[in-house]
């Protein structure tokens, strides 16, 4: 099989997703090309596009949230929304593309590439056949606008809510959200800590705002170091992401503590989720999802408006996570919690294997070999 996965850099779970199923299908002796579509355009169209939303959900959340307000209103509209239109200018080069190189099946982890492929379907551009994959616990405004073969949704539990945005229920596969093979690998709390040089004795807590950074994660952090100062030993370890004067900051402010580790980005993410006691971040679909996957106590922080708050409101309705949505007022009650209630961790770390597939890229992968082969 030769597999074409298209995903786009507006955060970093639609290339996780991606890269997760491109190394599965690898694994198998498959060929897989992870492509951006918009670097078809030249990279600097590619870097516009995904920054454009890593600042606006960086600098201004309650805008964004906003936007994401206007386009669940904009969808029940009877036509096509400017999103597609704009995404559908990438079809000529696309096409091109699909021109010069010969793929089997297009997986695709984002609606905007969706919108593309099917900008060329209308115009009578023959396709193999696409697989669109739903990165958050909810249907997205536009996403029904990429008319795909399939669609990959979190849960069977959301079969109703995408089917109700006009997608067949007969195209929707409930595998849930592919993440790397890596995540699921086992080994001990003891050994992660090892492997990473954390202590291997002690409280870890975990703390990112995702690929991008997002949230208030120097407060988040300060309620952190205070809890842990009064525990005999404690580690916390920060993931900053794509934020530079972040992780520059608080290389500062932790200079001379010796418990605080700081990062930017790391790939790996699975191994400090192993080693950590609690994972505290955003709620995007993505690594919520592979804490799940890894088994790890989860408290989600203020998410980004729009599919963060339905990706909070399916963790915590499940009881896979608790929420601290005010850093200020909510954190600290939480961590308490988690801490003091007897069985919760227990319980939440139950409802994540009831609720999660943890095998999800391996169905996934099992359907298109099978899709390939018929």
């Amino acid at each position: 099989m030769e597999a074409l996965i298209l995903s786009c850099g507006t955060g970093g779970g639609h290339h996780s997703a991606a890269r997760a199923v491109a190394d599965e299908l690898k694994r198998r002796g498959h060929g897989a090309v992870f492509l951006d579509p918009f670097t078809l355009a030249g990279r600097k169209t590619a870097a516009l596009v995904g920054n454009s939303y890593i600042r606006l959900v960086q600098n201004s959340p309650r805008l964004f949230g906003f936007a994401y307000f206007l386009g669940e209103h904009y969808r029940r509209l009877p036509v096509s929304s400017p999103v597609f239109q704009v995404n559908s200018l990438l079809s000529g080069y696309l096409k091109r593309y699909l021109e010069q190189n010969r793929f089997d099946l297009i997986f695709t982890t984002h609606m905007y590439p969706a919108h593309v492929l099917t900008a060329l379907r209308k115009k009578g551009t023959a396709l193999p056949q696409t697989i669109q994959i739903a990165t958050d616990y909810t249907c997205i405004p536009f996403l029904e606008e990429g008319i795909c073969d399939y669609y990959v949704i979190p849960s069977a539990e959301l079969e109703e809510e995408f089917s109700s945005r006009g997608i067949p229920a007969e195209k929707l596969l409930p595998f849930g959200i592919p993440v790397n093979r890596k995540f699921t690998l086992s080994f001990s709390k003891r050994e992660a800590r090892k492997r990473l040089g954390l202590p291997e004795e002690g409280l870890c807590l975990l703390l990112a705002g995702g690929s991008i950074g997002a949230g208030d994660i120097p407060h988040s952090a300060d309620i952190l170091r205070s809890f842990l100062s009064e525990k005999e030993a404690g580690t916390l370890v920060i993931i900053c992401g794509k934020r530079r004067d972040l992780y520059e900051r608080l290389c500062r402010k932790y200079r001379e503590d010796s418990h605080t580790v700081i990062l930017e980005s790391t790939p790996r993410m699975a191994e400090y989720m192993r080693a950590c006691d609690i994972f505290l971040t955003k709620p995007g679909g993505l690594s919520s999802t592979e804490a799940a996957v890894s088994g790890v106590p989860l408290i989600l922080l203020s998410p980004i408006p729009g599919c963060e708050t339905h990706n909070a409101a399916y963790f915590s309705s499940h009881k896979m996570a608790l929420t601290a949505e005010r850093t200020g007022t909510d954190l600290l009650p939480a961590l308490i919690t988690l801490e003091t209630v007897r069985g919760l961790r227990e319980e939440m770390l139950q409802a994540q294997q009831t609720y999660i597939n943890r095998n999800s890229t391996r169905d996934l992968c099992d359907f298109a070999e099978n899709l390939v082969r018929a």
